[in-house]
């Protein structure tokens, strides 16, 4: 195998797992809820869901009066 190839096979795998993580905050909810028995469309799921989403958001949010600094790199 050349390097060529060796350098694609590496750079592939590599965004394959980089982008296997990415998912959305509404998806990660609604597995939350349905992981733990909920049926979707039930009152319960429909509770469990908002609540769940709610907690996602706080924990991705910047704190306040946190500003958004330009990458070193």
């Amino acid at each position: 195998m050349n390097s060529t190839k060796l350098r694609l096979l590496f750079a592939s795998v590599f965004a394959l797992i980089g982008l296997s993580a990415c998912g959305s905050i509404e998806s990660a909810a609604q597995e939350d809820c349905t992981s733990i028995g909920w049926l979707i469309g039930s009152p319960g799921y429909n509770d469990c869901y908002r609540a769940r989403l709610y907690e996602r958001q706080i924990d991705y949010s910047r704190p306040p009066g946190d500003k958004p600094r330009p990458s070193l790199l």
